[in-house]
């Protein structure tokens, strides 16, 4: 009987033992699946901002269509600069730029990563085929027209499958310091293309 009983005390020893485990690894395995998956989205976010930037410059505005966007990577061209000074200026400090060729967004931009797609630009990863959401326009500063563009993602699309009352809790804390509860860049109210994760 005693043998008995002292089993039955291992098994739960045992039992309760792996119910603190658990307990505690569970947020960090959440935390690490996370950061995990914002770096692949802070990516996707980061190419679109480049994008941006070079399309603003060819069309002087940001767009709000990943239509645009994507076919302006496989036909758009980047200038290629080169800068040398004035050989009238003694001081040398003025310059004089001159184009001496072009090269493509696509192999400016994304050359270097073959595991590029430029169809999934505008997809969330981890989100099952959620697109990002994507605005631009212009905002008032000081009598100055400005663009903008704003490209961003919930938690709850590229968090999907985890812990939910932890992805619930997550939003919670954004929203209580009035904080966007996803990843973003730029901004529909400010000048920025800074990313809310720099």
């Amino acid at each position: 009987m005693k043998t008995v009983i002292q089993l039955v005390l291992l098994v739960v020893i045992l039992a309760l033992g792996w119910y603190v485990y658990d307990s505690i690894m569970e947020p960090v395995q959440f935390k690490k699946e996370m950061k995990a998956r914002e770096a692949k989205v802070v990516q996707h976010l980061k190419d679109i901002r480049n994008v941006q930037y070079f399309y603003k410059n060819a069309n002087k505005k940001f767009t709000g269509s990943f239509d645009s966007l994507e076919q302006f990577i496989q036909t758009g061209e980047i200038p290629v600069i080169k800068i040398i000074p004035d050989p009238e200026d003694t001081t040398f400090v003025r310059t004089i730029s001159d184009t001496v060729g072009f090269v493509s967004i696509m192999d400016s931009l994304f050359g270097k990563r073959p595991d590029f797609k430029v169809g999934n630009l505008g997809i969330i990863p981890f989100s099952g085929g959620e697109f990002f959401k994507l605005n631009a326009g212009t905002i008032d500063r000081g009598g100055v027209e400005v663009g903008v563009f704003e490209a961003k993602a919930h938690y709850n699309t590229f968090l999907k499958g985890m812990d939910e009352q932890a992805i619930i809790n997550l939003i919670a804390s954004k929203e209580d310091i009035d904080r966007y509860p996803g990843l973003k860049v730029g901004s529909m109210t400010e000048p920025s293309t800074d990313g809310n994760w720099e």
